[in-house]
């Protein structure tokens, strides 16, 4: 049986990121020892940026062999390679960059200026995955958006009821820039640890309502658990709507 989701508020978001660190560079290295190529799925946002320069700030003093750790996106805005709007590029100037990686090993999301379309953008990364991918994330960081969307999957959108599909090209995204690529529900599924990041109280609504279960087409961020745990990291703020019930112990 998948176990239900797990909370841990952190005083802020500093907190979080410490912890988060912490964690991630351990599983990196429990993988490792057990002769595994562990896999990961990035995110955007303000609170992901933080994340990868700690983890930049950590590697040196860590065992993590980065050179054996496979990355890969949860989605990517369709705009050009170089474009400060892109996920990778964010990830790259704050980690990626400052670790020894296999190039081999970074997956990003074609951009606009290596592909034609979108939907051709979401074929490359889907035949990527299938070629590359070990059939699963050892672990998927997600951000949740105040209207409870992940990834690229925004409430009552189409791109929500994609069907044995790995990525999807998603029109008319009601956040800028409105052509991304994003994973869909069965592919974000696919990790032993899915961990919600999330930090701010404009984020507290979209929490409380994810949390409290329902219809994955109204709160996007219900629709996503890991195989062996699903953590959501919030700092005080973004729990704010919670009420003591929805506090599990840390």
């Amino acid at each position: 049986m998948i176990p239900g989701p797990r909370t841990v508020v952190h005083d802020d978001a500093s907190g979080l990121v410490s912890e988060v660190a912490s964690l991630l560079l351990e599983r990196l290295e429990e993988a490792q020892a057990r002769g595994e190529t562990p896999q990961i799925g990035l995110t955007g946002g303000s609170i992901a940026d933080a994340l990868h320069r700690e983890l930049a700030r950590r590697a040196p003093d860590s065992s993590v062999d980065w050179s054996r750790v496979v990355v890969w996106w949860g989605d990517e805005r369709f705009v050009s390679s170089g474009s400060a709007e892109r996920n990778a590029r964010q990830a790259r100037e704050a980690l990626l960059d400052h670790v020894a990686l296999d190039p081999a090993n970074v997956h990003e999301v074609p951009a606009s200026d290596e592909v034609a379309s979108v939907e051709e953008s979401a074929t490359a990364y889907s035949t990527a995955m299938r070629t590359h991918g070990a059939d699963f994330f050892e672990v998927l960081m997600l951000g949740v958006g105040p209207d409870g969307h992940i990834a690229s999957l925004f409430p009552g959108h189409p791109a929500l009821d994609a069907v044995d599909e790995i990525a999807v090209g998603v029109h008319g995204s009601p956040k800028p820039p409105p052509l991304r690529v994003s994973l869909t529900f069965d592919a974000l599924a696919r990790a032993r640890s899915v961990w919600f990041l999330v930090n701010g109280a404009e984020k507290a609504s979209a929490v409380a309502a994810a949390l409290a279960g329902g219809d994955r087409a109204e709160i996007p961020a219900r629709g996503v658990v890991g195989i062996e745990e699903t953590v959501w990291h919030i700092d005080a703020a973004a729990a704010g709507e919670l009420g003591e019930a929805s506090l599990p112990s840390n």
